[in-house]
């Protein structure tokens, strides 16, 4: 069909105009929800849609009605401009609003849940462990450290050992003036180390420990004095031989220490307080392996007993060059001479009890029986003992037994290389078994230990209370003391002011 090309006349001019803005209106109705059926372009045919909005768009920009052929062009044209002229106004019924206030919030869920499945795959456990860690650093910073100290402190029912008053209350007069020397029994692979330097860089002293950079021992004296007061691989060195005993250092501390100070026994008597580290036996067997594997041997260990050394017999060596580098696991439990085997007990005990190291003088039963019970007395005699598993509960105990101040805190490192070393459990018993006197030791010292702690924050808490009781007497006595010195100013003043009422009714009646 061709268009025609005749001049329109006003009234049809008119008339298409009125006929637009009824299409406009239209479109303006669909375009905000409202459908008014579909409409016909008059002379193509063509569906509109229901958007009847394409006479006005011709009527602005050329023919009054497209072609077949132009239909596409014309509508897109008629409807950029009725979409100029025509606004668009929100919703008006209640459901579209909610439609529209629902979108925003479930779309936020939908972007929040697809993105954290991106970062947090469901099979990684790394988002879990960070909350977890984040969950424990917002519990342990609203503690105070006080409050930390006391976090894995087992009930009092959980106790099992009953100790007397004597065995839990630890503090002693440490007289760092006079002559009591502190004598630090340092056990292979405990934590020894670590502890031996706190000793001689950390500690709030008046006179402290002078160390010189490149050298291993310091000079520890008393103040105004050239004596030592402490006896450590850090101060004297291994005066008593490598890693000596408690049976060596009984016997042998008394006369070094009077040989440096240049006195006899006779003269003055020394007060000596031991001191020593205990660590889990697995952990610590599996950390003397690891240091024997690199080379370690201590073969100048002396191991006096009855003022003599193990025979080759009574010590065999478990290796037969010169030392034990690249020594399996296997081999290393394999040595039925390894001192590793239970060392915390035989470094603690009386060896003298059993022989020494002649295990022909009783039976095998028998001896760690007698082992055993000398590490426990001994340990429990001890002016101190710290464990490597509570570092600031260590020196907290310190602290308070010597009445002495660590500068700085104590800090606990758990990525040690026994912690590093994967064992199955079968490996963890056998050590458990080669171990087993260390093991009942350990638990025996453990026990002991957080009662002692447990012992001491009580009567902390007893001494603070009492403090503020005190202060609060005080504070009552002063203020009643005020009241008093203020009730005695009145009375003097009523006093003077009577005295001159009377004086004054004299003059008058004078």
């Amino acid at each position: 069909m061709q268009v025609s090309t005749r001049t329109p006349t006003h009234t049809h001019m008119r008339s298409v105009r009125e006929r637009g803005a009824h299409e406009l209106r239209a479109f303006c109705s669909q375009r905000n929800g409202v459908n008014f059926g579909e409409r016909i372009c008059p002379d193509s045919g063509r569906p509109s849609g229901g958007i009847a909005h394409l006479l006005l768009g011709l009527e602005l920009t050329g023919p009054p009605c497209p072609s077949l052929s132009g239909a596409t062009a014309c509508k897109a044209r008629g409807r950029r401009i009725a979409s100029r002229l025509c606004p668009r106004t929100e919703p008006t019924t209640m459901e579209d609003k909610f439609s529209r206030l629902i979108f925003i919030p479930i779309a936020a869920v939908l972007c929040f849940m697809i993105g954290y499945q991106y970062v947090c795959p469901g099979e990684s456990k790394t988002c879990y462990f960070r909350r977890e860690e984040s969950a424990l650093f917002e519990q342990y910073s609203s503690l105070s450290p006080e409050q930390q100290l006391d976090e894995d402190l087992p009930d009092k029912t959980a106790f099992t050992l009953n100790f007397t008053e004597r065995d839990l209350d630890r503090h002693v007069d440490f007289d760092i003036r006079g002559d009591d020397v502190m004598v630090f029994l340092h056990i292979q692979k405990t934590g020894g180390t670590t502890f031996g330097r706190h000793l001689v860089k950390n500690i709030q002293l008046e006179q402290p420990c002078e160390c010189v950079p490149g050298q291993r021992k310091c000079t520890c004296h008393r103040p105004g004095k050239s004596e030592s007061w402490l006896f450590s691989r850090f101060s004297t060195g291994w005066s008593c031989g490598l890693h000596a005993d408690w049976t060596e250092l009984t016997s042998c501390v008394p006369v070094v220490m009077n040989k440096r100070d240049k006195k006899s026994s006779q003269k003055r008597k020394r007060k000596f307080y031991y001191i020593t580290m205990l660590r889990d036996p697995v952990s610590r067997f599996l950390s003397e392996w690891k240091h024997v594997q690199r080379g370690a041997t201590w073969k100048t260990a002396l191991h006096m007993c009855d003022g003599h050394p193990p025979t080759q017999d009574e010590l065999p060596a478990c290796y037969s060059g010169e030392d034990w580098t690249g020594v399996t696991l296997a081999d290393f439990m394999d040595c039925p001479s390894n001192l590793a085997n239970n060392r915390q007990v035989r470094m603690l005990a009386d060896l003298s009890l059993v022989g020494c190291y002649n295990m022909s003088s009783m039976s095998e039963l028998e001896r760690g029986r007698v082992l055993l019970a000398s590490a426990k007395a001994n340990l429990r005699n001890m002016a101190f003992y710290g464990l490597t598993e509570y570092q600031r509960k260590t020196q907290h105990l310190f602290e308070r037994t010597f009445n002495l101040r660590f500068i700085q805190p104590f800090t606990q490192l758990n990525s040690t290389r026994a912690a590093s070393v994967g064992i199955s459990k079968k490996v963890q018993w056998r050590i458990e078994g080669l171990n087993a006197l260390d093991v009942e030791l350990y638990e025996y010292a453990k026990e002991l230990f957080l009662q002692r702690y447990q012992y001491n924050r009580q009567k902390q808490r007893q001494g603070e209370r009492l403090r503020r009781r005190q202060e609060k007497q005080r504070h009552h006595r002063i203020y009643l003391a005020q009241l008093l010195r203020l009730g005695g100013a009145e009375k003097e003043e009523e006093q003077v002011l009577a005295a001159t009422e009377d004086y004054n009714s004299q003059v008058v009646q004078w």
